[in-house]
């Protein structure tokens, strides 16, 4: 973070094939070692999959999914007279945006299957019915926000 001025987002281009900004975050989230064609595979290949499945935009699930997978809360420490106390605050939405990617991505290389593609088309699938790790992990989330919601007036 600069000291003096603003720091300006920079605007994402959109995937080639979907026109959608969102699958070309997946792809990047996806993308490791800065192989980006083998993303797109990956990605393409799960969208193509779910299309398959589901006889629906492959796109519109995606958006569910991450929809169904962005928190509203979470929990931040802060030390406060020699305690740390877990204090709940709501999420910025590029920030809950980025978490609902990097769960959605981590809880699909943590399934068991056959490829990449098929466990992330599982894992997107899920995540769009409302149920999976992905959810869950949501669902924790909120619940530690809640369960410490005593110390909220620690929040500045």
């Amino acid at each position: 973070m600069p000291r003096r001025g603003q720091v300006t987002k920079r605007e994402m281009p959109a995937d080639a094939k979907y026109q959608s900004v969102t699958v070309s975050r997946l792809i990047n989230r996806i993308m490791l070692r800065g192989q980006k064609l083998t993303a797109t595979g990956i990605v393409y290949d799960a969208l193509d999959i779910i299309e398959n499945q589901e006889r629906k935009s492959p796109v519109a699930v995606l958006e569910q999914a991450v929809k169904n997978a962005t928190p509203l809360l979470e929990v931040k420490p802060r030390r406060v007279g020699g305690a740390t106390y877990q204090v709940p605050v709501e999420v910025r939405p590029e920030r809950s945006l980025s978490l609902a990617m990097r769960w959605l991505v981590k809880a699909a290389r943590a399934r068991a299957g056959k490829s990449m593609a098929e466990k992330l088309a599982a894992e997107l699938s899920d995540a769009a019915q409302g149920q999976g790790a992905t959810i869950k992990k949501r669902e924790d989330t909120h619940r530690m926000a809640e369960a410490n919601r005593a110390f909220a007036h620690y929040r500045w």
